[in-house]
């Protein structure tokens, strides 16, 4: 198998990812050993809910598409 693609989206209050996303896109390009563009890293705010909102922890959701 092989990687055809990988989403992740980082869950968190703080710190912010934003300015972050280009070099942690690079860093798991870089270790699945695929290009950059087959790599999205997004964030979304917990908003004040759950564990996430209240800064108690960072949840990450990826999903990968493997390709025979």
């Amino acid at each position: 198998l092989r990687v055809g693609n990988v989403d992740c989206t980082v869950i968190t209050e703080k710190p912010a990812i934003a300015p972050r996303a280009a070099a942690m896109t690079e860093a798991l390009a870089g270790a699945l050993q695929v290009a950059p563009g087959q790599v999205s890293v997004k964030a979304t705010r917990g908003e004040g809910l759950g564990p996430e909102g209240r800064g108690e922890c960072v949840t990450v959701q990826a999903v990968a598409l493997l390709l025979a």
